[in-house]
């Protein structure tokens, strides 16, 4: 892992005096010097629009920009390439669904199932498109582990649903959804399912074929690529089906005053000029993740989560909160008498990066009577002994705040 470390030069760093550790990766993952030197070499040497020009830059740029989205394809076990649709990430990708889809198949007395665990970013979305079609939001709740309570799905999907929209991995528990078995299950009565996996992609391998999924989305930011660019992949039947999130320019085959037509896919859904350097460095940083395995980084992971589990675990009056079996390295904790914001600032002082607050997802904060948590979340090139800085420092912070 040391080897690895040496990839992503900030890591190299101190703060307050400390050297860094770096435990807010599910909010966004640190950048490789490869990905660093992709950007950099594209704008200086390629920089150029694509998919318009005739001149050598512009040819140049446009085969970089498709063999990214040829990568992405084969990095999720995508049937087609033109079924891979570049967003600004997630976030984008999700409301691009939420509105096309909408718009098409949501009316009034329609429902939409989501789970209680979701990020602000899958559920805000369908909130808007359900009150704009008179379509109603319902909710697949989960236990006191964090596990949803599947025994509730056959009951909640009626006739009325119309599509299913759940996260892979919860960013605040940590909670690796069994979505393969709600694809399953939602598809017996027809139903499309929208999988959200921005903290999935660089954790635990995608293969949208065997999950079956209709809709899956990522962001490039939480696995070693640039801010800015993110991945909708949609089957073809679907995108063919719903209209344009957007209008513009890359969109259009041919546009009158009386009448646009639309572009094939998956440019349909790409309009206005993208992200390009963005997108090569998502190329980049998916090579990257492929040279590295994503069975040792899945591995090195789960080691790492049950070595914070245990170590935060023995430290008096500290309560994780989400204890699924099935776990990504996400430990969101509190520490009881202690507001979680007094906690992470007096850690940060001693060099310790994690995240306060409710995590984009006030809803899980609600069912557990709490404001929020503080929340490690690990990556592969973390190690043990920046856990045991991380223990360290939130004993401190307790012996100081009590």
């Amino acid at each position: 892992m040391q080897d690895f470390r040496k990839d992503f030069p900030i890591l190299e760093q101190k703060v307050n005096g400390y050297p860094l550790v770096y435990f807010d990766n599910a909010a966004t993952s640190q950048k490789p010097q490869v990905v660093i030197d992709a950007l950099t070499q594209y704008y200086t040497t390629i920089n150029s629009n694509i998919h318009r020009g005739v001149h050598h830059l512009s040819q140049l740029a446009t085969a970089e920009f498709e063999i990214a989205r040829r990568t992405v394809q084969a990095f999720i076990n995508a049937p087609q390439s033109h079924e891979i649709v570049f967003t600004r990430g997630t976030t984008e990708s999700i409301n691009l669904i939420a509105s096309s889809f909408g718009r098409k198949f949501l009316h009034e007395g329609a429902e939409v199932l989501i789970s209680e665990m979701e990020h602000h970013a899958d559920i805000v979305p369908w909130q808007l498109i359900c009150e704009q079609q008179g379509a109603t939001l319902r909710v697949l709740p989960f236990d006191e582990r964090g596990v949803l309570r599947l025994e509730q799905l056959d009951e909640l999907l009626t006739d009325k649903t119309k599509i299913v929209a759940v996260a892979h991995v919860s960013n605040t528990l940590g909670t690796i959804n069994p979505v393969k078995e709600i694809i399953a299950k939602a598809h017996a009565k027809g139903i499309p399912v929208m999988v959200d996996g921005a903290q999935a992609a660089s954790h635990i391998g995608i293969d949208v074929q065997d999950l079956d999924c209709d809709f899956y989305c990522f962001s490039g930011h939480k696995m070693f690529a640039p801010m800015g660019v993110g991945v909708m992949y949609g089957k073809e039947q679907w995108l063919n089906e719903m209209p344009p999130y957007q209008g513009g320019g890359e969109m259009i085959k041919t546009v009158t005053f009386a009448q646009t037509t639309y572009n094939e896919l998956p440019f349909k859904f790409e309009a206005g000029t993208p992200a390009v350097g963005d997108v090569i460095g998502l190329k980049t940083a998916i090579d990257y993740v492929n040279q590295v395995g994503i069975e040792t980084i899945s591995a090195r992971e789960h080691a790492l989560l049950q070595y914070g589990t245990e170590k935060l675990s023995a430290i008096d009056g500290l309560q994780i909160v989400g204890t699924a079996p099935e776990k990504s390295a996400i430990i969101s904790f509190n520490i009881n008498g202690l507001h979680h914001f007094d906690v992470g600032t007096l850690i940060d002082q001693m060099g310790v990066a994690v995240r306060t607050g409710h995590h984009c997802t006030q809803p899980i904060m609600e069912h557990f009577g709490i404001s929020g948590t503080l929340r490690a979340s690990f990556a592969f090139y973390n190690t043990e002994e920046e856990i045991d800085r991380l223990v360290k420092a939130v004993e401190k912070a307790k012996k100081m705040l009590m």
